[in-house]
């Protein structure tokens, strides 16, 4: 019996903007990979190499100041 490879994660790059964060941590509740925490009252890239592009703290953030890309693209 053959096994098929498995699915490569996504690797996904997340970039905060700091002076749009008003540090209301929507994005670090919402993200299941746990890749931003709070520093100093806003939300900061802590292990960018969990991310999978989801897209949910960027689609979350109410102040547009997080993007997220696919590595390699």
């Amino acid at each position: 019996m053959s096994q098929e490879p498995a699915a490569k994660k996504k690797k996904g790059h997340v970039t905060v903007r700091e002076a749009w964060c008003k540090g209301c941590a929507i994005c670090v509740e919402f993200c299941p990979e746990q890749v931003l925490v709070m520093e100093r009252g806003k939300a900061t890239v802590a292990y960018p190499d969990r991310c999978t592009a989801c897209n949910l703290c960027e689609l979350r953030c109410p102040d547009f100041c997080i993007t997220v890309s696919v590595k390699g693209e």
